[in-house]
C-alpha cells in the first residue's frame, strides 16, 4: 500500500505518492517508466531530495538495482559499471579494498551511485566528475538506452545536464579509477591537516577513507538512526559563486567580520563559504525553528528534522528565513543543494 515517503528519504519528511513500484534491475527500471501513465518521481536513496508535505501525485518508481563490474581494465587503470541502485558508499569501500584510487575522499557519503552523476556529488577535495566516463540512461524523450559520455554531462558545482529535469532516467555510471594503493593527491586543507601531511601529497587508502569518515561523523554527515542530526539532506545551500564585482561588495560588508573563506575559480568567480555566511548572519550550529526543525548541532549547513517528526513545510520555513537573513546581511542569495520535489523555497 502507498503510504508516506518520509520512509524513503533520510530527511524522514515527505507525504504519500499514488503508487509506488520497485525496480530491481535497469530493464526492470526502464519499464516501470514506460509503464507509467502519470507523473514519475525516482528515488534511490533519498538522501538528496525534499519531498512535499502533499507527496506526490503519481508514481514513485523505487532504484533497488545491485552490481559493481569491471568492464575494461590495464596496468596502471580499471573501469566499473555500477548498477543506479548500488549504495555510493559500499562502492567507495570496494575501490578502496580493491586499491582502486579516485573516490575515496568520497567515503560516507548516503545514497545511491545513479544519484551521483546527477549531483556531480563532491566532498574533501573530490568530485565524481573526474572519474566517471560515461553514464547510461533511459532518455524518455526519445524512448531509447543510451551512454552519455562525462563531456555531454554538463557537469558544473554541483550540478549536470541531468539536474532539475525529468528527461533521463540513470541507469548505471561508468568510472576509470587508478590502480594505487595510495588515494590521489590530498587537495582539502582539513582532511591534510587530520592525516598529518601537506596538501598535495598521498595517502594509503584505507587511511583518507578512515579519516574523511570520522569527520563527516563529527558533522552528523554520516547516516546514524541514534543521531538526530543526521536526519537531513546533509548540506542544504551549495557554496554560492561569486562574480568579482559580487565578491568585492561582500568584501566590503563583512569588512567588520574578517573575509569570509573563499576559493578563487577561473574567469575571475570565487566560491564562497555558505556556512560562514549562514553563521554570521546570525544562525548558529542548533538553532531552532519552528516544528521540531533545527540547524545541525554539528554543521551549520545542515538542516534536521531534529525531532523525527518535523513536516517538510517547516524545514523550509527555517531555509527561507536563512536564506533572507543572509541576503539582507551580505546581498548574496543563497540556493538549495537538495531537488525539491512538489514543493518550493
Amino acid at each position: 500500500m502507498p503510504g508516506p515517503l518520509a520512509g524513503y528519504t533520510t530527511l524522514r519528511t515527505g507525504g504519500p505518492a499514488q503508487r509506488i513500484v520497485a525496480a530491481g534491475d535497469a530493464d526492470e527500471l526502464v519499464q516501470a517508466v514506460r509503464a507509467a501513465t502519470e507523473p514519475v518521481l525516482i528515488l534511490a536513496g533519498g538522501s538528496n531530495v525534499v519531498i512535499g508535505d502533499a507527496g506526490f501525485p503519481g508514481t514513485v518508481v523505487l532504484v533497488r538495482s545491485r552490481g559493481i563490474r569491471v568492464i575494461a581494465e590495464d596496468a596502471t587503470s580499471v573501469t566499473v559499471r555500477v548498477d543506479a541502485g548500488e549504495p555510493w558508499d559500499d562502492l567507495v569501500a570496494a575501490t578502496v579494498a580493491n586499491g582502486w584510487a579516485g573516490v575515496e575522499c568520497l567515503s560516507g557519503i548516503p545514497g545511491s551511485t545513479g544519484a551521483t552523476p546527477i549531483q556531480n556529488v563532491g566532498a574533501y577535495g573530490q568530485e565524481v566528475a573526474e572519474t566517471i566516463t560515461g553514464v547510461e540512461v533511459y532518455d524518455r524523450v526519445q524512448g531509447t538506452r543510451q551512454t552519455i559520455p562525462a563531456a555531454d554531462c554538463g557537469f558544473t558545482y554541483r550540478g549536470s545536464i541531468f539536474k532539475y529535469v525529468d528527461r533521463w532516467v540513470v541507469l548505471s555510471v561508468d568510472f576509470r579509477l587508478t590502480r594505487s594503493p595510495l588515494s590521489t593527491p590530498v587537495r582539502y586543507a582539513e582532511l591534510a591537516r587530520t592525516l598529518g601531511v601537506e596538501v598535495g601529497e598521498q595517502v594509503p587508502l584505507a587511511d583518507a577513507r578512515t579519516v574523511v569518515l570520522r569527520l563527516r561523523a563529527g558533522k552528523g554527515m554520516v547516516l546514524d538512526a541514534n543521531d538526530p542530526d543526521t536526519r537531513s539532506v546533509g548540506s542544504f545551500f551549495t557554496n554560492p559563486v561569486l562574480d568579482r564585482t559580487t565578491y568585492e561588495q561582500l568584501l566590503e560588508r563583512s569588512a567588520d567580520l574578517g573575509d569570509p573563506p573563499a576559493w578563487p575559480g577561473a574567469d575571475g568567480l570565487v566560491k564562497v563559504s555558505a556556512a560562514w555566511l549562514i553563521d554570521k548572519a546570525g544562525f548558529a550550529k542548533g538553532h531552532p525553528g519552528e516544528g521540531g526543525v533545527a540547524i545541525s548541532s554539528k554543521h551549520t549547513l545542515a538542516l534536521t528534522n531534529r525531532s523525527g517528526t518535523a513536516h517538510t513545510s517547516d524545514l523550509l520555513a527555517l531555509a527561507r528565513t536563512i536564506r533572507d537573513q543572509v541576503h539582507a546581511r551580505f546581498g548574496v542569495t543563497l540556493h538549495p543543494e537538495p531537488v525539491l520535489i512538489n514543493c518550493t523555497l
